[in-house]
């Protein structure tokens, strides 16, 4: 028993050195008008202490490799000067235009490879607040895991409400949300109207959409060349024809702008027979 725990300590030590965060800050976060605004959005502001949204984001994964953050144009002035303020050395790639969050991975997963290797990537909103750090770390290794076999995963949140603020996930095989080494995705569904809602908190089968996500940067390429060959072609054309400019990584405007918009739920996940959901 002591050494099928110690292997399993040396699998979760070898899985999360080959993990790469990739921060996505590049929204605007008009649901959070006025106080958040296009130029200064909330992933920017500092809400619950001392740290900015993204700088807690970043704080989150401190020792792992160095993020890579996707923003646009507009905020990476200040998004690098946050970064800067937090001791954060990243890789900035900044969009020409939003395409949504399908090609901002995209991007993200070509510049892992073009660093040599295949890393797992991390992916994560740069205004999202988890307050439990240890819970996080347990669901993280759960889906480095699954991740690693080859599987997309996303975290789900456990509802505590019938909310119809959020999307939901639903998960298959019935587990009533006590899957915590993971389940296969069976649905992704919309924002529900509040009966709905009920119906979904008292299955146990239905988990708010967190839109954080671990897989291998050459499977989600993959997946991405196979369900939305378009989009794959815009991003590899843009990521190619970027050019580097004091440490920032621009990508070509016109490749980009060619790129369909679309998210990474409806682009892969909804569509992928390979989806899977850790509780979180």
């Amino acid at each position: 028993m002591k050494r099928d725990i110690e292997q399993s300590k040396k699998i979760d030590c070898s899985l999360m050195e080959n993990l790469l965060p990739v921060i996505l800050s590049g929204g605007n976060g008009t649901r959070l008008w006025p106080k958040s605004r296009k130029k200064f959005p909330k992933q920017l502001l500092k809400l619950n202490g001392e740290n900015s949204m993204l700088q807690r984001t970043v704080s989150r994964v401190a020792g792992l490799h160095s993020p890579i953050v996707v923003c646009n144009e507009e905020q990476r002035f200040m998004i690098a000067k946050q970064l800067q303020e937090v001791d954060c050395n990243a890789t900035m790639i900044v969009e020409p235009c939003a395409r949504n969050t399908a090609p901002a991975i995209a991007v993200a997963a070509l510049q892992a490879i073009a660093e040599g290797d295949d890393p797992l990537l991390l992916v994560q909103p740069a205004d999202h607040l988890i307050g439990d750090q240890a819970a996080f770390e347990v669901a993280l290794q759960a889906a480095l895991k699954l991740a690693d076999a080859g599987k997309l995963v996303t975290f789900g949140v456990p509802s505590a409400v019938a909310d119809t603020g959020f999307g939901y996930i639903k998960i298959a095989g019935g587990s009533g949300g006590s899957c915590s080494e993971g389940e296969r995705i069976e649905q992704f569904v919309e924002k529900p109207d509040l009966t709905t809602a009920k119906q979904y908190l008292s299955s146990g089968d239905y988990f708010w959409n967190s839109g954080m996500f671990v897989f291998k940067a050459s499977v989600y390429l993959q997946e991405l060349q196979n369900q939305h060959e378009e989009m794959f072609f815009h991003c590899q054309s843009a990521f190619r024809r970027s050019t580097l400019e004091a440490g920032v990584i621009r990508l070509s405007d016109k490749a980009f702008n060619l790129c369909p918009d679309n998210s990474i739920d409806y682009a892969i996940m909804e569509k992928t027979a390979n989806a899977w959901l850790v509780p979180l």
